[in-house]
């Protein structure tokens, strides 16, 4: 998938890989959500609201209320690069957001995961 379309895909088509990845581990769409949440800032309430208006990444990022500063502690590889040397910033904020989701499916502790 080209970066071009990867910021024109909806979040909400991305969201049951997530989850999927998730479950397969143990973990539930709730840890995934609280994820989420953590990093951009969203309420429940908006999340879902994005996800039913099929806001493409780009825009999901965009509108996000309080990205979180600490989303700059996380490090390491997703798909072969080392999410901290992503010098665009949507598409390292879509590698933030895989990182997160690859260390719960990798059973990480939760606050481990939210950089508490």
């Amino acid at each position: 998938m080209t970066k071009h379309r990867i910021y024109t895909t909806s979040f909400a088509s991305v969201y049951p890989h997530y989850v999927a990845k998730a479950e397969k581990k143990g973990h539930t769409k709730a840890e995934v959500d609280e994820i989420i949440r953590w990093l951009t800032g969203y309420t429940q309430k908006k999340l879902d609201s994005q996800m039913f208006k099929k806001t493409d990444f780009e825009t999901f990022f965009a509108e996000a209320p309080n990205m979180n500063p600490s989303r700059a502690l996380i490090t390491g590889v997703v798909c072969g690069v080392r999410v901290e040397n992503v010098e665009e910033p949507l598409m390292q904020e879509i590698r933030y957001l895989d990182k997160l989701i690859d260390e719960l499916a990798k059973g990480k502790a939760m606050e481990k995961i939210l950089r508490q």
